[in-house]
């Protein structure tokens, strides 16, 4: 899958800020039809980062949210600053 079509858009709420700035984790809303393998290769492709770990889930409503947490030698903050919800 192209990373644009994995990746719908950042989520910023306040759980997410807290992720952001204490667990190194950002959070995504991605393609239903995404893995997490489709999920980590985006994230490194179009912020050049290193992922660690992602994790998925389908909120109540029907959307995807992934997990994503990145490796200690990057920081989920700077990236939040450059995707601007931070």
């Amino acid at each position: 899958m192209d990373p644009y079509e994995v990746i719908l858009y950042p989520l910023m709420t306040e759980s997410a800020s807290l992720m952001v700035e204490k667990e190194n984790k950002l959070v995504f809303i991605v393609n239903l039809k995404a893995t997490k393998a489709d999920v980590k290769r985006a994230v490194e492709q179009l912020y050049e980062v290193k992922v660690e770990k992602v994790n998925i889930m389908i909120t109540p409503d029907g959307r995807k949210k992934a997990f994503v947490k990145l490796n200690p030698e990057y920081r989920a903050s700077d990236v939040a600053i450059k995707l601007g919800i931070l």
